[in-house]
């Protein structure tokens, strides 16, 4: 059981919460995440990225927004309750080292597992520009963190309401065709359209951009073969292989249709888990 320490709404849909859960924290690295279960019975297994943590204090955070169920199950939990099952570190780590200049691209929810990269890469001495998009102010998360830790921060929102009105393309594009600023490593997270056109925008200057994939998720253990993408010529699992690759070999196209393969399912709310049961 991990009792939630901290509580907070971050938008209208997006939500933080600080998890006792020790082992993980000790654990942690950048890029991982975990598989939460709100009781210990059939509840559905969501996979959340591990946005902070503090080894000392034994905690983690994870933010997430309510799109379904579970998570609006779990939006209700205040401080002082419990979630039944919280599993990780799973997943690899992000490779970190001194790139020189790095740039990172989060769009909407996704600026929560960028944050522990732009950390961990500020830590190894890198100069780390930060991207962050949203389609409104409302909609922007994390931005005193990321001003915080970073060396620049661009905003960009659909309708101009704070930063610039563009898409995070623009600016990264702008960034690959300065002589003084072109990044020697960029990563990306956000929805997969996003994080596709990102690629798109960095080909050409030969930029290499890791992407950290969503997919659907059940154990996060490598069993079900649920999270499998295509990545070149080879098929991998996101839990175990990933959940960041080389964007330039990711096939975007196909991880978006599998995407939506159950969308309709994911949105009732009388759907319950079938695993487990006998009839």
């Amino acid at each position: 059981m991990h009792k939630i320490i901290e509580k907070r709404q971050l938008s209208e849909t997006v939500y933080l919460m600080r998890l006792e859960a020790p082992h993980i924290a000790r654990e942690r690295r950048a890029g991982q995440f975990v598989i939460v279960q709100l009781d210990n019975s059939f509840s559905e297994r969501i996979p959340l990225t591990i946005a902070d943590a503090h080894s000392e204090e034994g905690w983690i955070t994870i933010i997430f927004q309510t799109v379904g169920k579970t998570t609006k199950l779990m939006a209700a939990l205040q401080e002082g309750d419990v979630i039944g099952n919280v599993l990780g570190p799973l997943g690899q780590p992000t490779h970190i080292e001194n790139f020189g200049k790095a740039v990172c691209v989060g769009g909407g929810i996704g600026v929560a597992p960028m944050y522990p990269i732009v950390q961990a890469l500020k830590q190894a001495g890198n100069h780390v520009t930060v991207i962050m998009g949203a389609r409104n102010k409302d909609l922007l998360i994390l931005e005193d963190e990321m001003r915080a830790v970073a060396d620049e921060l661009i905003i960009c929102t659909d309708d101009g309401s704070v930063g610039r009105k563009a898409l995070v393309t623009e600016p990264l594009k702008e960034l690959c065709e300065s002589s003084a600023l072109k990044p020697d490593f960029s990563v990306a997270i956000g929805p997969p359209i996003m994080m596709k056109f990102c690629v798109e925008t960095v080909r050409p200057y030969d930029v290499p951009m890791q992407v950290s994939l969503n997919t659907i998720m059940i154990d996060g253990t490598g069993m079900c073969g649920g999270c499998r993408v295509t990545i070149g010529d080879t098929t991998k699992f996101v839990c175990v292989d990933g959940p960041e690759f080389d964007g330039y070999l990711v096939d975007f196209d196909n991880m978006m249709k599998r995407l939506g393969t159950f969308r309709k399912r994911e949105q009732e709310d009388d759907h319950a888990c079938k695993i487990g049961r006998s009839s």
